[in-house]
């Protein structure tokens, strides 16, 4: 088995709440990677303060890899396709890239206080931290989805109708 739809993409794109309509909408489960992180390890925060980056990208790289054995819509941490290992297990994935603008970003983290202290890389930068962020990733997010979506000033619903859309037209 493999996933049925991997979502990749910048923090706070919409992989998680897109991905959970997503899996409802067809009737399988949904696996966040960051939330099976944060069920076995805490905070990624802390833990990124306490281990460092390194080792909770290796511990990433492993619950990635359990993730896309299922029959699942799998949500990508932003990180977790850095890594080359991961990279290969997607070849071949049907990948939907999600991408939002800097001004959404600004107002999915005022309407949502304490939202960007949750996200480590960005702690401190606020969305021009994220702008960084996301142009460094953005050749590997491109080179890896078989189809890229924008979720600005979108519902999440609408996002979820439009990758199932997808996923059935393929």
């Amino acid at each position: 088995m493999t996933a049925a739809v991997v979502l990749i993409g910048a923090p706070g794109a919409g992989k998680t709440r897109t991905g959970k309509r997503v899996a409802a909408a067809l009737g399988l489960p949904h696996i966040d990677t960051d939330k099976a992180f944060v069920a076995e390890h805490g905070p990624i925060a802390a833990f990124f303060t306490t281990h460092g980056e390194a080792e909770f990208r290796r511990i990433e790289r492993e619950l990635v890899a359990d993730a896309l054995r299922e029959d699942a819509v799998v949500s990508l941490g932003g990180g977790a396709v850095l890594d080359p290992a991961t990279q290969e297990r997607l070849d071949g994935l049907a990948v939907v890239q999600l991408t939002s603008t800097p001004a959404a970003i600004r107002e999915r983290i005022a309407q949502e206080p304490g939202e960007a202290a949750k996200r480590p890389l960005l702690a401190g930068g606020g969305v021009e931290a994220w702008e960084r962020l996301v142009e460094a990733r953005r050749p590997v997010y491109d080179r890896l989805a078989t189809v890229t979506i924008d979720t600005s000033h979108r519902t999440m619903s609408s996002v979820a109708e439009e990758v199932v859309a997808w996923l059935r037209d393929r």
